[in-house]
């Protein structure tokens, strides 16, 4: 989760998987774009764009701000911490960055190489002896700048039902399973998002210190900056106040949850920051590791390096016509891309309720941060797209428009699918075999345990470690079924079926998601339960 959005994905990422094509009226024309001079920034532009964004996707809260030649120029919060409540966000409001925090675990990495304590290139098992991956060649050749590039082999967000929904399986448990996830693609062939190897580089960190990756970040990188309402963790973040209430959307509407502690995969995207001190992030980065007081966090060489691409990303035919992209990659850490001539360095982040967005024009000395309480990623994106046209001289264009069309599109497809699996469901004749043949105990080599059980006429299954997968089986066809999640915040029904061995009996259980708008961290995909 993604902790890279989608819903956690950024609209326009998700664009190029769903094939979007930009409605001719939104498609303006991309002449040659205008002096950046010639449009000056307005501040009630921002407020006009923040307020339609929100309005449009129902997001209770967001935070904007935007450095500009080393100097603070606009932070603001907009709404409400939390749906139905008066306390509003401010510049101070605590947020979970989600995916944002890679950008840290690279950057503590990098004041690690400037100390000669490792190198990019060093082999992983140098470093971590028991580390491995599926393939054995794959292990021993595995670089610390493989761990940070999604570049391994395996597909989106492979093994992340280890950490989401929240489990109780240990950080030392999550890596252990690397082994057991099979590569859908050649080492460093191509790109594929993932988020177990940045845990990986988080025990990297801490091989190389003496200190957990926490701490390392915490008195390494924030403590430098003066970033006080920061933290590694959820767990670090408890009893401050004027904190952020994640959203999620369910039955069309954004409603408040839990925040969901995810602390095991902190070096991935587990840090809480405040839109204020993540100015001061920003800052340094587009400094190239200078600090206000004349020392350093990393040095300019590795500034460069983690802005080198290292990986091409896929082409979006949407994307680069809306923003004249020419390529497309993965750095350390950072997205690279050009839009309008422009090399942009951005990443988004995101956590069930929660996305995140840092952007940074470094020819302009730019920086914008968008950070919502709220899982949508087209209001972010938009609002971040509305600014940075601003100042790369981009044609006008009203980038709420355009995520809202995407998004209509995007929902009309997820709703048909829901209400073909629903009339089929209601349809549905009874399954192959009496229930009692379909329960037991099943088990994954990576995520453990899961156990099917009657209860009365009909199945349920529970799957081990966290208290969310826990869903009805509804019979659909055959030895198909469909898991309706208890935790309806969980937006990730799946299709469940059983395998008959040839003596007839049920010898497996395999999972997918139903709808294509559920998110790559749900990996259901990934899953092969056997019985025990």
């Amino acid at each position: 989760m993604t902790f890279s959005t989608s819903p956690f994905a950024s609209f326009f990422a998700m664009a190029a998987i769903a094939g979007m094509s930009v409605p001719g009226a939104l498609a303006k024309d991309m002449a040659a774009p205008q002096s950046a001079a010639s449009r000056p920034l307005a501040a009630d532009r921002i407020d006009d764009a923040a307020a339609r964004a929100m309005a449009t996707f129902d997001v209770p809260g967001m935070a904007i701000a935007i450095v500009k030649d080393g100097k603070l120029v606009f932070a603001k919060g907009y709404g409400v911490r939390e749906k139905g409540k008066a306390a509003p966000v401010t510049p101070d409001t605590i947020f979970q960055i989600g995916s944002n925090t890679k950008a840290f675990t690279t950057a503590a990495l990098a004041i690690l190489v400037d100390e000669g304590k490792l190198t990019w290139d060093d082999k992983v098992i140098d470093h971590l002896p028991d580390f491995r991956m599926y393939d054995p060649y794959v292990t021993r050749e595995f670089t610390i700048r493989d761990l940070l590039t999604h570049r391994s082999g395996l597909g989106p967000g492979a093994g992340d039902l280890m950490f989401v929904p929240a489990t109780d399986m240990s950080r030392a448990e999550v890596v252990r399973g690397l082994r057991h996830l099979r590569p859908v693609s050649g080492f460093r062939s191509q790109y594929d998002y993932d988020n177990l190897l940045y845990i990986v580089a988080g025990e990297v960190v801490a091989s190389a210190s003496g200190q957990s990756w926490e701490d390392f970040v915490e008195a390494r990188i924030m403590k430098p900056l003066g970033m006080t309402r920061c933290a590694a963790n959820l767990a670090r973040v408890a009893g401050r106040t004027n904190v952020a209430s994640p959203h999620v959307v369910a039955e069309g509407k954004a409603r408040a949850i839990s925040a969901m502690n995810m602390d095991v995969v902190g070096p991935a995207g587990t840090i809480n920051c405040s839109l204020t001190d993540m100015t001061k992030w920003l800052t340094v980065q587009l400094g190239h590791g200078a600090l206000a007081d004349g020392g350093r966090l990393f040095s300019p060489e590795r500034s460069t390096e983690m802005w080198t691409m290292n990986v091409v990303k896929p082409a979006n035919p949407a994307l680069d016509g809306l923003l004249r992209t020419h390529f497309s990659g993965y750095a350390l850490g950072w997205e690279v891309s050009d839009s309008f001539g422009f090399k942009r360095v951005a990443h988004t982040g995101g956590v069930i309720g929660t996305v995140t967005s840092v952007a940074m024009i470094p020819e302009l000395g730019l920086g914008v941060l968008v950070f919502t309480n709220q899982e949508s990623g087209a209001a972010m994106q938009a609002v971040n797209n509305q600014i940075l046209d601003t100042f790369i001289g981009a044609p006008p264009r009203d980038w709420v428009e355009i995520a809202a069309a995407y998004t209509a599109g995007r929902t009309s497809e997820a709703v048909s699918i829901e209400q073909d699996v629903a009339a089929k469901l209601a349809a549905a004749a009874a399954p192959t075999l009496p229930l009692d043949a379909y329960t037991g105990t099943f088990r994954d080599p990576w995520r453990g345990n899961a156990t099917v059980r009657k209860d009365g006429d009909r199945l349920v299954l529970k799957v081990s470690r966290t208290t969310s997968l826990e869903a009805t089986l509804q019979p659909y066809s055959g030895n198909i079924f469909v898991a309706r999640w208890a935790d309806r915040n969980i937006n990730a029904d799946a299709f469940v079926r059983f395998e008959q061995g040839f003596d007839g009996s049920v010898r497996a259980m395999t999972l997918k998601a139903i709808s294509p708008a559920t998110d790559f961290s749900f990996d259901f995909h990934d899953l092969l339960f056997e019985r025990i």
